[in-house]
Parts: C-alpha cells; structure tokens; sequence
C-alpha cells in the first residue's frame, strides 16, 4: 500500500491525528496491534483539557462529549478530614472535561468509520525501514500475510511498548523516574460522591475520588507495587477507601460491584528527541506521567497538535518548518507536564521511605497552597492547561 501518511496505534493519539489529517484531504492508514475490542476496552484518563477538547471539535467527533461530558470549574484537594477547593473559573477563567478516555478512542473510532479510512487492526508491526530516505516502510503481518506500506511519514503513536520508539533505541536519550508504588483502581456503575474530583493526601497513603459520569464512578487508592488485584475482593477495597475519606464523602459514598479494577504503576519517562528522520513519536510513546496531574491523555493531544499543524503545513504550503520544530515545541511542553505531575505525586503520596522531615515539610506545602491565592493559582494553571 502507498499513504501519504502511516500512523502506528490506534489509540486515541493515532486516531486523532488520522482524523484531523483526512479533515486537510491528507492520506493516512493507521496500524494497530490489538483488536477493536481490545483498545476500547483500555481503562484509562478522564479528565481533558480545553485543548484536547478543541481538538475532538475540529476532528469533527465532539458532539457526544459535549452532550454527556461533565463541565468541571475546580477540583478538592483534602488533608487531615478537612476540604480546600481549588477555582479552576475564577483563578483562570478556564475549566476542564470529565469525558472518558474510552468513550473519546470510541467516537474517533466512529469518525474514522463515517470517513470511509483504513485501519489495520490485529497488525503486527515489525520493522520500520529507511526513516532517514524520501520513502520509509511500514512492514507488519496480518492473518498470516506480510505486508508493507510505503508512506512519506510514519506517526509513531503507539505506546510505550511499541516498536516505533524500540526501533530508533539506540539514538534515544531516556529520562525516568519510577515511583515506589502504585494505584489500584475501581470502576463501579455508582454516583459520585462529589460533583467535582477530591484528591485526598492521607497517612495511609493516597486516594483519588473520580467520575466518568453521574451513575459511573472511578476511585483509586495508594497501594504497594507488590499487590496482586486478585487480594483485593470489592469489599475489602471500599473499607481501605472509607478510611482514608473526609466525614462527609463517607457519608455520600455508595458502593457496589466493580465492572473493572487494576493496579498501574507511577513512572515519569520522556524520550528524547521525538524525531528521527521521517518517524516522528507522538503521545505514550514518547513520555509517560503519573495520573496525579492528569496530563497523559493531554499531553498526547498537544502532540497531536504540533505534528499535525506540522504536517498540514508541510502539505498545503511545502514547508518543513513545523515538522523541524515538532521535537523541540512538544518537549518543552512535555517537560512542563512532566514537573507538574512530579509535583503533585510528591505533594500527595505517603513514601515509604519519606522521613518525619519529609511528611512536615510536605504538609507544610499544602498548608501554603491552601493559604495562598498565588499558589491555587499556579496550580490551576497547569491543571487547566498552560497556553501555547
């Protein structure tokens, strides 16, 4: 096959870029390992940014998240049983999206479907070939047959297992940062115990109070890495939840079966640079964040951003300006998440090594954010998304 454009991954990165690149009448087929089923079934963020929003509304598949996502204008933040609030409207005049991640990799699904473009399921990737020549190749197996596109560029969007940033390991520079825990999470068909998210800073370790709409709910709770999901029946889940709550969200928590529960461990990673001839990485691919800012799902967005402003410009006015600048514009970016989402681990989690000095000085710090209008400030910035 010949594309303009090869995308590998057909996650919500892979498929946004594909649909805003056929919006610009640009050609693209996108790989995907996994079966359809499978992607949908992925259990991710679900807290979105305005510019990830914009995005989906210029991709052309916005209007289900407009009409289910819930609008929210601050978040919780609670320590010693005590709430502060933080104004997401009034520090910034800016407000974030509760829409889940599956519900987004679903409407770009159907968009690609309407648009009639080709994606490869259950493609088996294995050699990207002459990223640094006019025609690199995309060589995978499916049902039993090899194949290969041909393209003028290959969008790596493909996680961080895949084989786009495995294949240019050897010129890669890696930063990471792995955090000595983990958070099993919860997902339960119940109401939320609060309209907006509570991020709760606890002795036994931290909690998160999540939604994915008015009847779903998604909690979490700091965990060993050591912890198998299997030594957690429900029950046992909702009382180490219960003791680590405000009086209040105990008293509103409703509890009940769990459609899905996981473990995922914390890491802060970036590679670079995020070109490599005509492969360029996008998304998990290229950096990962712990959840605590909630920045992964977004900072795949901004990526998209970049490269497919890029990529038009380089189509419709033959320029490669944006494409020699998309490593530079999206890192600087990244590394911004990548410290707030550090921040907020740190400002939030017990430590299992973190000293008396350690547990002061990180209460001393939420005791300054909930004193200072600055401070919410700063965080609600970032939050919410820092300009471009």
């Amino acid at each position: 096959m010949r594309t303009q454009v090869a995308i590998i991954g057909a996650g919500p990165s892979g498929l946004l870029l594909g649909q805003l690149l056929h919006k610009h009448g640009i050609d693209n087929i996108i790989l995907e390992r996994q079966a359809p089923d499978y992607v949908l079934g992925r259990i991710r963020a679900g807290v979105i940014e305005q510019v990830a929003v914009d995005l989906i509304d210029e991709a052309g598949v916005g209007a289900r998240m407009h009409s289910e996502g819930l609008v929210h204008d601050g978040t919780q933040i609670c320590t010693g049983g005590a709430r502060q609030r933080i104004n997401f409207r009034e520090l910034t005049g800016k407000t974030v999206m509760v829409y889940g991640q599956t519900e987004i990799t679903r409407d770009l699904m159907d968009g690609r479907a309407a648009a009639r473009r080709i994606t490869d399921y259950e493609a088996d990737v294995y050699e990207l070939a002459d990223l640094d020549g006019r025609r690199p190749r995309v060589r995978y197996r499916q049902e039993g047959r090899e194949r290969e596109v041909e393209c003028d560029f290959i969008a790596g969007c493909d996680g961080f297992h895949g084989i786009s940033r495995k294949s240019v390991a050897a010129s890669v520079q890696s930063y990471e940062r792995v955090y000595p825990f983990g958070w099993l999470g919860l997902l339960s068909d119940t109401p939320p115990v609060s309209d907006e998210l509570i991020y709760i800073r606890h002795d036994l370790g931290f909690a998160l109070c999540s939604m994915r709409s008015r009847t779903r709910s998604r909690y979490y709770i700091q965990c060993s890495l050591a912890e198998q999901v299997d030594a957690w029946p429900d029950a046992r889940f909702w009382d180490e939840l219960k003791l680590r709550l405000d009086d209040e969200a105990r008293a509103r928590l409703v509890t009940g079966p769990s459609i899905e529960k996981s473990i995922a461990p914390l890491r802060s990673f970036v590679a670079e640079p995020m070109r490599f001839g005509r492969l360029f990485l996008a998304g998990d691919a290229a950096h990962i964040v712990p959840p605590t800012g909630a920045k992964g799902l977004n900072l795949a967005a901004s990526d998209v951003r970049y490269l497919s402003s890029a990529l038009i410009e380089f189509y419709k006015e033959k320029s490669s300006a944006g494409l020699d600048h998309y490593s530079q514009r999206a890192l600087a970016r990244v590394w911004q998440a990548e410290r707030f989402s550090w921040w907020m681990t740190m400002l939030l989690h017990a430590f299992p090594d973190g000293t008396g000095f350690d547990r002061k000085v990180q209460q001393s710090e939420l005791d300054y954010l909930f004193g200072s209008r600055a401070a919410q400030a700063a965080l609600a910035e970032q939050y919410v998304g820092l300009p471009f």
